[in-house]
């Protein structure tokens, strides 16, 4: 049974957050980029400031891994 999307946005930066690490953590930096990226846009959309440079920092250190 799949789980349910959390419906706030605290959970649902909570579960990116949380898919985006594990993504790291098994060196799967395109996957991780991603999930980031899908961060970076709902920060965007609900104008969250802190946990868009969140994102925006961990896209970074997902860029410099792939080289890019």
């Amino acid at each position: 049974m799949a789980e349910p999307i959390p419906k706030s946005p605290a959970a649902r930066f909570s579960r990116l957050f949380r898919k985006g690490g594990v993504f790291l953590a098994k060196s799967q930096w395109q996957e991780a980029l991603a999930v980031f990226r899908e961060g970076e846009a709902l920060a965007l959309s609900v104008g969250d400031e802190e946990k868009l440079a969140l994102f925006r920092a961990e896209i970074a250190r997902c860029q410099e891994r792939l080289g890019g």
